[in-house]
């Protein structure tokens, strides 16, 4: 089911340029006709079944709405053009259907030249995040860069079917063309199965352990050397990725997770700032479980980081 947008709300100060935040901006009338004057469409993705089939915590569904709050009373440091396209609502347990919408959304809005910003929901966002890419991309290499704690690449239980975790064990099976950089992942969060099937798919992965600032030249070699090898950039963030005290809204929490600190924005800001860069999503805000909205806030960093890149 689709619903559309509405109209974009904070704080104002003034309604010269050098007062306005991003509420004051971000259109959301007549968005299907705009063009060229759009750098980026947001799509909230109001969806947690997959996260239900997976036996994690829900609540995901709401995420899209907290971070559109979260961003609104954002400065506007240069001029921003971006659009809501609404969101996409997962309705019961239909998530194929959800996800399909969501990649006809995304084809619609990168077709035009517009880089999406998908607000999850759940982690099965990406599936269908990359499956409108697929579909506006066709012949080019689509890089995924995954920071999450998770590989998200274990096999579809016919009994269960597709879950916040088989989307990356999708796409290996559907695209010949399939190129997946991991950040963050967690040793004791993946069984020996899913590091199996990682290395069987020629995925490259940077463990926690190992994303420390001691490692900085190494991972931006890492980095830059997989960047080299695609065509299009796709970044998408589990929240999961980072330690609970920075993000407790979240489906499953991670005590020893990532520190979103000046070391992990140095590596996000050179991805994001990649002339290869097209598509951007966050998922996991789980309201939920938030405290102080510290989560949300946190994953409207990255929003920011994004625009501004």
């Amino acid at each position: 089911m689709y619903e559309k947008a509405l109209p974009w709300t904070g704080r104002i100060d003034g309604h010269l340029e050098e007062y306005l935040r991003w509420h004051q901006a971000i259109n959301t009338e007549n968005v299907e006709a705009l063009k060229e004057s759009v750098d980026f469409g947001i799509i909230g993705f109001m969806c947690d079944e997959g996260v239900r089939r997976n036996k994690g915590r829900t609540g995901a569904k709401k995420g899209p709405e907290l971070l559109r709050k979260a961003c609104a009373n954002f400065p506007i440091i240069e001029n921003i053009h971006i659009a809501d396209y609404g969101n996409i609502v997962c309705e019961g347990p239909n998530l194929e259907e959800a996800q399909e919408n969501l990649a006809k959304a995304v084809y619609n809005i990168q077709s035009k030249n517009i880089k999406t910003l998908v607000f999850g929901g759940g982690h099965e966002v990406m599936f269908g995040h990359y499956s409108g890419l697929r579909k506006a991309f066709k012949n080019q290499k689509i890089g995924i860069l995954n920071f999450d704690a998770h590989f998200d690449n274990r096999a579809i239980d016919k009994s269960v079917g597709a879950t916040s975790g088989t989307g990356f064990w999708q796409i290996a099976r559907q695209d010949e063309n399939y190129n997946y950089l991991a950040i963050g992942i967690q040793q004791n969060s993946n069984t020996k199965v899913l590091f199996q099937e990682a290395e069987s798919t020629s995925t490259i992965f940077i463990l926690a352990d190992d994303f420390v600032p001691e490692n900085e030249n190494k991972i931006f070699q890492i980095l830059q050397d997989w960047m080299d090898s695609i065509d299009i950039l796709y970044i998408t963030v589990c929240l999961d990725v980072f330690a609970a005290p920075f993000a407790p809204g979240v489906s499953a929490t991670a005590y020893n997770g990532v520190m979103p600190d000046h070391f992990f924005k140095k590596i996000f800001r050179k991805a994001v700032g990649s002339e290869k860069f097209k598509a951007f999503d966050i998922a996991e805000l789980n309201p939920e479980h938030d405290i102080d909205n510290r989560t949300a806030k946190l994953a409207a960093s990255f929003v920011f980081e994004v625009v501004n890149a």
